[in-house]
């Protein structure tokens, strides 16, 4: 799945704050910046109608990374600034607190710029501007994406525009629409993606260099690896960096069990019987292949069972909606492909199922993705619980992971419910 959809979907699962135990680091290069930290929004300069709007959000005080990087986007003189953290803790949030304090109702022009690498994500990101600047009622935004045509010689009045760096570099030198060098404040959002995207790179840092020496430039990116480095500094001169210390999967927090099984059918009466000896809020089962996962989905249907399936076979729209149904308890179980082992975090599952366990094309253990699966049920350092369904010849396979990550994986009979019952208990 391309990181643009997967940074869309988390998104969408996040739309209230991660709690997150994680160190921020701060490199500062320029020593007359001012560098302090806030605890409560009111701290911030912020119009009362722009509190309102945070407020209305849910968020009733800053995250760690909105803490830090706040006062440094509304400070004066304006400072540059490098935001690295993951989805769920606050980024879109804080800049887009910035561009609303930013803009001036009374200058019926675009100000604030704001680059995203997909049209999904700037409708996204557009959505969170309407929802902050509720109350904001002179500060319009428009849209430099697909499908949003825009007459030649239109003068445009709003404020904001959020788009893609390509349609937004025709609204700048073939329409001639957009004037740059009134623009004082420029985001890019998902840095990452759009270094990973042929061609965006090279777009957003044509767009940069028509900008005024003077604009304010606030780069976002969920990694700060060497890549992203490197395009930050062709993007910004000198800036501060904030950093929310990448997550690193851990199985320190997760236990791990394997039931041995002759053929699927008897993996799925295991599967019927670990739910029946647990109270599982909702758990995720991954499958190696669609057509498993299909099978199983409806056997599980036919059951009674609340049951959800993602495939890569689906729109980005439509895995966006299933594990928005997920995240909001419509459905308590999502059968998954490798699709969703990486990168989607959904904070309640506590409990992760493979049925079989990942293999690569040579047949060995796919450790990686092991580690990305059972990861789903141990996020933000919450505890977690994963069971692997194996047939007799794929035990092995269970040892060469016990020996890979230095772990123990504890073997469970599927049919002894008084051994289930004490384990859940």
């Amino acid at each position: 799945v391309p990181l643009a959809e997967l940074s869309l979907m988390n998104k969408l699962i996040h739309t209230s704050l991660v709690e997150s135990d994680q160190h921020v680091e701060i490199l500062q290069r320029d020593p007359r910046s001012p560098l302090f930290s806030i605890k409560t929004f009111e701290e911030l300069p912020l119009k009362k109608e722009l509190l309102q709007g945070v407020y209305m959000m849910g968020f009733n005080r800053p995250s760690k990374i909105q803490e830090q990087a706040l006062p440094l986007m509304l400070a004066y003189p304006p400072q540059n600034l490098i935001a690295q953290s993951q989805s769920g803790t606050g980024k879109t949030a804080a800049f887009v607190l910035a561009m609303l304090s930013r803009a001036s109702a009374n200058e019926k022009y675009p100000q604030c710029l704001c680059l995203a690498p997909t049209y999904e994500l700037a409708l996204q990101i557009g959505q969170v501007v309407r929802a902050i600047g509720k109350f904001c009622t002179d500060i319009k935004v428009n849209y430099a994406v697909r499908g949003n045509r825009i007459l030649n010689g239109t003068v445009l009045e709003e404020q904001i525009i959020i788009g893609t760096p390509g349609t937004t570099l025709d609204w700048c030198f073939k329409q001639r629409i957009l004037d740059l060098t009134k623009i004082s404040l420029f985001v890019l959002d998902e840095a990452d993606i759009m270094i990973d995207t042929q061609g965006l790179s090279c777009q957003s840092i044509r767009i940069h260099r028509a900008l005024p020496k003077s604009c304010q430039v606030l780069l976002f990116s969920a990694t700060f690896k060497e890549p992203v480095r490197a395009f930050a500094e062709r993007i910004i001169p000198d800036p501060i960096v904030i950093k929310l210390r990448e997550e690193e999967l851990t199985l320190s927090n997760i236990r791990q069990y394997f039931m041995v099984c002759q053929n699927s059918d008897e993996q799925y009466k295991a599967l019927c019987n670990l739910y029946g000896s647990f109270t599982i809020g909702q758990v995720m089962i991954f499958c190696q292949t669609r057509r498993l996962a299909d099978w199983l989905s409806g056997k599980m249907s036919r059951d009674g069972h609340q049951v959800a399936t993602l495939t890569a076979e689906l729109t980005v729209v439509q895995r966006a909606s299933v594990i928005q149904r997920f995240r909001e308890g419509k459905e308590k179980v999502l059968i998954a492909t490798n699709v969703c082992a990486r990168g989607i975090d959904v904070q309640q599952v506590t409990t992760v199922v493979n049925f079989g366990l990942p293999r690569g094309p040579d047949g060995e253990p796919d450790f990686e993705t092991y580690l990305h699966r059972i990861g789903r049920a141990g996020r933000f350092g919450h505890r977690g619980i994963a069971f692997s369904m194996v047939e007799n010849e794929t035990v092995e396979l269970v040892h060469k992971i016990e020996e890979h990550f230095q772990t123990t994986i504890k073997q469970l009979d599927p049919y002894d419910m008084d051994e289930l019952e004490k384990l859940a208990a």
